[in-house]
């Protein structure tokens, strides 16, 4: 199924053999497989233990008749209904420094999309010993100030996005237009990557 009749056909062909990894499927994670599926890429590793909630439903990539669903299936049931023919690798479990090096060993990029602090961190030093690039975010929470949401790039492989200073909190609580910036941020990244054009 071609899904972007933009691309050139060896760009196609680079996102269609692409194997994309998605670490969180909250407001960001749901959100960043949504564009890159819309994009061309067709083969994803997508991992959350949690389940929809309404309070997810105002930045998510979920519905109200899917409260109380796992995230993995409900969102796989929404991605499907857009490109039946993706192939989705799903992990209903909590992902810890021990098994994210296996389930994510085969991709090619991999997105961070926790809420906390202490799991970003986690994950990148879970994939510390490999070499695949990481598209992180930090810094989106709130209103306003959409220009200072962008990339940083750190090392050689991390790929950093978000204004580094609003985090979640009491004051600053997500919603859908920062981290749906930040999300699209993360997933023109990743294909910015994949077909080499990110330095």
């Amino acid at each position: 199924m071609n899904v972007n009749p933009y691309l050139s056909a060896a760009q196609q062909t680079i996102l269609e053999r692409a194997k994309v990894g998605v670490a969180g499927l909250g407001g960001l994670g749901s959100n960043v497989l949504s564009h890159l599926m819309r994009s061309g890429v067709t083969h994803f590793v997508a991992a959350d233990f949690d389940v929809v909630s309404q309070s997810n439903l105002n930045r998510q990539f979920y519905f109200a008749d899917q409260i109380g669903q796992k995230k993995t299936s409900a969102l796989a049931e929404n991605l499907r209904r857009i490109n039946p023919d993706i192939e989705l690798e799903l992990h209903d479990c909590l992902l810890t420094e021990e098994n994210i090096p296996e389930i994510f060993k085969n991709c090619d990029v991999v997105v961070e999309a926790f809420d906390k602090a202490d799991a970003k961190t986690m994950l990148i030093a879970a994939l510390s010993k490999t070499n695949i690039p990481i598209v992180a975010a930090s810094g989106l929470a709130g209103f306003g100030r959409s220009n200072d949401i962008r990339v940083r790039k750190v090392g050689s492989r991390l790929y950093l996005v978000g204004d580094l200073t609003s985090g979640i909190s009491p004051e600053l609580a997500p919603a859908s237009p920062r981290v749906g910036i930040a999300a699209s941020i993360q997933a023109n990244t990743v294909i910015a990557i994949l077909l080499g054009l990110e330095a």
